[in-house]
């Protein structure tokens, strides 16, 4: 076994000293630890064995130094955010973690320019490698397209046009499939509740709506816009069912979604007899809802490691992808829908 030794002085072990008990060149050790292909393999496993023997861990400042890379990424996530870019954020520190890098994280109070630019100047001043963007907002979107990012960096929101560096779920497909079953279900009358106007995912479960319905020439009245809540979902529910003229809702998240169904039972109507409901994301809550709720599934740890994969290639010098990659998402039938009666 290789002693436990230190460089002197009481002094930490550098990644010079771990060479040299390994009997190899620093460039080696830097090259086991980045993970970097064309190594011998028993050089790899041998110096992997002398780190563990010293249980040496480099220090963020001696690793940068090494390789030139600090092995962090910043995390920009909007303070106005809800559960599917908070689940994004999670998702993304995990596959981060996976893959031996760190995560520096910031919240955007305010999605302008003057802001963006503020938070990745702090995360540079920090020596990170890339930069992941959580903002689903229109006005943060528009901002980062303004700010010379100096690193490489991904974006979880829906894209503008194709030349952007973003990963995300299809959205405008995800809420053609919540409509669509309704629609197979015999459903002619449906409303939509839609989120906020400056958020690019409800913008595009909005148009996945009016699409569905075109497609199959029906009907579509204006949608009713929200903000997230159940608290809205509630009211917005008590004013539409209050004329009731539909026979199905589909809800742009499941907090809204359980709001209307809140207020369906308040006014004595029956889900899905009398009105059927779907909402988007399958919060981990949705399956307990009475009755549990038809939804989109968003999958938020997939997307994490897709970004984070993507990201980590464009760091290391990877194969080069295309500059947008979106996910399907998927229905996840339960009670809350049925034909209408």
């Amino acid at each position: 076994m290789t002693d436990k030794v230190d460089s002197g002085a009481g002094k930490p072990l550098s990644i010079r000293d771990v060479a040299r008990i390994a009997g190899v060149s620093r460039q080696t050790v830097s090259r086991v630890l980045n993970g970097e292909r064309y190594i011998k393999p028993s050089t790899e496993e041998h110096v992997k064995k002398v780190i563990e023997e010293l249980a040496w861990r480099p220090n963020s400042a001696a690793r940068a130094l090494a390789t030139s890379r600090s092995k962090a990424i910043g995390l920009l996530v909007s303070a106005r955010s809800h559960y599917g870019p908070f689940s994004a954020a999670a998702a993304v520190d995990e596959a981060a973690r996976a893959r031996g890098y760190a995560i520096v994280s910031a919240t955007l109070a305010h999605e302008d320019e003057a802001s963006l630019t503020d938070a990745l100047d702090a995360f540079l001043a920090q020596g990170v490698d890339g930069v992941v963007l959580i903002a689903p907002q229109q006005r943060a979107h528009e901002a980062l397209r303004k700010v010379p990012i100096r690193v490489p960096f991904i974006s979880l929101q829906w894209p503008d046009t194709p030349g952007d560096r973003a990963v995300a779920f299809d959205q405008r497909e995800g809420a053609r499939l919540a409509v669509r079953h309704l629609i197979e279900l015999g459903h002619t009358r449906i409303v939509h509740i839609a989120g906020p106007q400056d958020w690019n995912e409800a913008e595009e479960r909005m148009r996945g709506y009016l699409e569905e319905m075109s497609l199959h020439d029906l009907p579509t009245a204006p949608p009713a816009l929200g903000d997230w809540t159940a608290d809205t979902g509630y009211d917005l529910g008590m004013k539409l069912l209050g004329t009731k003229e539909f026979t199905a809702v589909f809800a742009s998240n499941d907090q809204m979604a359980l709001g209307l169904m809140h207020a369906a039972a308040d006014l004595a109507l029956a889900v899905p007899r009398d009105l059927s409901i779907v909402g988007f994301d399958d919060i981990p809550e949705a399956k307990h809802f009475a009755p549990p709720l038809t939804t989109v599934r968003q999958d938020f740890a997939q997307l994490g490691v897709s970004a984070i994969e993507r990201l980590i290639s464009d760091i290391e010098g990877g194969v080069e992808a295309p500059s947008t990659q979106s996910t399907a998402p998927e229905l996840i039938v339960r009670a809350s829908t049925a034909t209408p009666s």
